[in-house]
């Protein structure tokens, strides 16, 4: 048993699993400590290790994925068995070696409650007490973790079975990952339980991701491609495993990639009230309609555009469809060079880029919803400014829009403009053309992947210098994350007592 703990514990420290382990553990809780203790003044330690309780979602299959699964596949689970150790040891020497290998990090945590009892009155018993239980519920679920790594050979497999399950009994703070993945606006909960509502979602999200990749595999597409396809569809990730993109795909791919990049780019709550049969509802969702009319008109444009750019109506149609789809649900793919393409569909592409999918989707960019709520304000003060007496709120869906709300949107509107600026003038320095600088920031901030000129569809953002990249780098963050997290990162009393 000893050996067993010996060589595996060595194992997580000879490559890089036991370092990544503890250092996103790490990164994580001081995150929160800063947020919850730091910046909001707060003694209460134990609401950090309650609500960052999502991390063990990464952690667990991180640590547990290869513990058996890479003995299988190897083979060397056989030797294991034939050495003088019953079946219970090799487990407990295993899951001891884990147990270790979380226990450093968190013995540097349980340095956290003293750190701060130095700066204010922390209750240690409370503090230390949700230590115990964090560590706890990790042990349960390294646990859960290792036995699912004993029923498949693949490190891959066992790490998205373990995460599957532990997600559908994540706490209710799952929300938070929904509106981390789903930015916008608002999440809303479709019932009473938050957690309830973040297995619908994701319910949904997994079955869409399944339904596309049983379509490519009808496409004669490889497994393996298929689900990068589908992953990279379903998250508008955009990962493409070719040069070219999808341009050297059959056009049946191309369709079934366009007709799931639009699907993934309407609000989730759509989809449950479509499964729910409320489909007047569904109908009725101001967003969602908004969202398909501009696809609609924008592909109808484009296609006359560059119809004679092409072999027919239909290849035209298929490209314009793939590229507006691709664009406006910020994933990213490209059927074709668009940049080659004439100054009215580029324009329209670039438009795109702004709008970004619907709140409560995959995608990037501002959001339909908000860039609705913006026209029905401008619409309020019209009205305000003819008749100052009138009562005008704003609606959305036939309901009023709180004050909150609007204020939420126009702040982000100011800040998203301010950053958009500021990025767009220091990247100038190195010197590319206006329509490479201005599309590289409104690619990188909206999450779309390919701009036009210099970092088109079959271009790349490698010319620019070290510092121009770092901008960027930000402006991803921000336009994934949202803009205000970051912010705050780089506020000055966020860092003020540390």
């Amino acid at each position: 048993m000893r050996a067993v703990f010996r060589h595996e514990l060595s194992s997580y420290f000879t490559g890089v699993t036991g370092y990544v382990f503890s250092a996103f553990l790490l990164l994580f809780t001081g995150i929160y400590t800063m947020v919850y203790n730091l910046q909001s003044a707060s003694v209460h330690f134990e609401y950090v290790l309650g609500s960052m309780s999502f991390v063990f979602l990464i952690i667990v299959p991180i640590l547990t994925m290869r513990v058996l699964a890479e003995e299988r596949r190897q083979k060397t689970d056989q030797l294991l068995y034939s050495l003088p150790l019953t079946m219970t040891q090799v487990v407990l020497g295993k899951f001891a070696a884990m147990l270790v290998v979380f226990a450093a990090p968190m013995a540097v945590i349980c340095l956290y409650p003293v750190v701060l009892s130095a700066y204010g009155n922390v209750y240690l018993p409370a503090a230390y007490g949700a230590i115990v239980g964090f560590f706890f519920l990790g042990m349960a679920l390294l646990a859960i973790g290792m036995y699912i790594s004993s029923v498949t050979e693949s490190q891959a497999v066992a790490a998205g079975l373990c995460f599957v399950v532990m997600l559908v009994n994540t706490p209710d703070r799952s929300i938070n990952i929904l509106k981390a993945e789903m930015p916008g606006p608002t999440v809303d909960k479709l019932v009473p339980k938050v957690q309830s509502t973040a297995k619908i979602l994701y319910g949904i999200y997994f079955g869409l991701t399944v339904i596309e990749f049983v379509f490519l595999l009808f496409g004669g597409m490889p497994v393996f491609e298929a689900l990068l396809t589908s992953f990279g569809t379903a998250g508008t990730g955009g990962f493409g495993f070719r040069n070219d993109s999808f341009a050297s795909m059959s056009p049946y791919v191309q369709w079934v990639v366009t007709i799931f990049m639009i699907l993934f780019g309407v609000n989730f709550n759509a989809y449950f009230l479509l499964l729910m049969r409320r489909f007047r509802r569904a109908a009725a969702s101001e967003e969602v309609r908004a969202y398909f009319v501009i696809i609609g008109v924008a592909v109808v444009i484009i296609t006359a555009n560059i119809y004679s750019m092409y072999n027919g109506l239909g290849e035209a149609l298929r490209h314009a469809a793939f590229q507006v789809g691709s664009i406006i649900t910020t994933t990213g793919f490209s059927s074709c060079d668009f940049d080659l393409w004439p100054t009215l569909s580029k324009e329209i592409l670039v438009m795109l880029m702004f709008v970004g999918a619907c709140a409560g989707s995959t995608g990037g960019g501002m959001k339909v919803s908000r860039l609705l709520l913006m026209g029905k304000t401008v619409g309020k003060e019209l009205k305000q400014a003819l008749h100052p007496q009138v009562v005008a709120p704003v609606r959305m869906d036939g309901k009023v829009v709180n004050h909150e709300t609007i204020r939420a949107t126009n702040v982000y509107v100011a800040a998203y403009i301010f950053i958009f600026a500021a990025s767009f003038f220091l990247i100038s320095l190195d010197d590319f053309d206006m329509v490479t600088n201005f599309t590289a920031i409104a690619a990188t901030l909206n999450n779309i992947g390919p701009g036009l000129a210099q970092v088109g569809p079959m271009m790349n953002f490698g010319s620019y210098s070290n510092p121009a990249k770092l901008v960027m780098i930000f402006d991803m963050l921000a336009g994934r994350l949202e803009i205000f997290p970051m912010l705050v990162f780089f506020m000055p009393d966020t860092w003020r007592r540390f």
